[in-house]
Parts: C-alpha cells; sequence; structure tokens
C-alpha cells in the first residue's frame, strides 16, 4: 500500500504561527496594561495598580470593540495601532462611566 500523501494546501491559504501556551494570554495582558494606562492618562482618572489597568484596558477593549463593530467599523482584529485606539477609547469611556457614577454615590 502506498503511504498517505497530505492533500495539497490551497492557493493563498496559510497557517497562523504556532506559538506556546500562554503566549496570547501574555500579549493581551500587556495589550490591556497599555491600554488601561493610556485611558487613565487621558481621562485623569488614576486606576489602582497593574492589575486594575489590566482589567479596564481588557474591559475598554471589549467595550470598545463591541461598540466600533456596532458603528460599521470592525472590532478590535489584532494587536496593531488601530485596534490599540479602539481599546484605549472603549477603556476611556468605562472610566468615564465609573466616575460619574461613584461621583453621584458621593452626593447622597
Amino acid at each position: 500500500m502506498p503511504p498517505a500523501v497530505p492533500p495539497p494546501e490551497r492557493a493563498g491559504c496559510t497557517r497562523p504561527p504556532r506559538y506556546p501556551a500562554g503566549v496570547g494570554l501574555l500579549s493581551w495582558i500587556v495589550f490591556g496594561f497599555l491600554a488601561g494606562a493610556v485611558a487613565g492618562w487621558i481621562s485623569g482618572r488614576r486606576a489602582g495598580g497593574c492589575i486594575s489597568k489590566v482589567v479596564v484596558g481588557v474591559l475598554g477593549a471589549l467595550v470598545g470593540g463591541a461598540l466600533a463593530r456596532a458603528a460599521g467599523y470592525g472590532g478590535i482584529t489584532g494587536f496593531h495601532v488601530r485596534s490599540f485606539l479602539i481599546a484605549v477609547l472603549g477603556a476611556v469611556l468605562l472610566l468615564l462611566v465609573l466616575s460619574a457614577v461613584e461621583g453621584r454615590g458621593r452626593r447622597r
């Protein structure tokens, strides 16, 4: 019996590179930290420590990606400048909403 020959690759299709486990998660943590730090600087609201900056940045990326997709611009598609700007804008919006909610609670 002849050896099995793998099917030829379709023209123009490439596989994404394989990275060790955890590299994607580490990339999102760094991306979230940078977006959270820039959003805190822009909004004037200083988030606590590194973990809160990561949380604000990742949640901001989710919010910004959903809003950008709803507006027809597409969401966050990778780690590049456009996605970073969407994440920062989402994080700024998140921080402004949090400030408004906390400010309303202090007046009572």
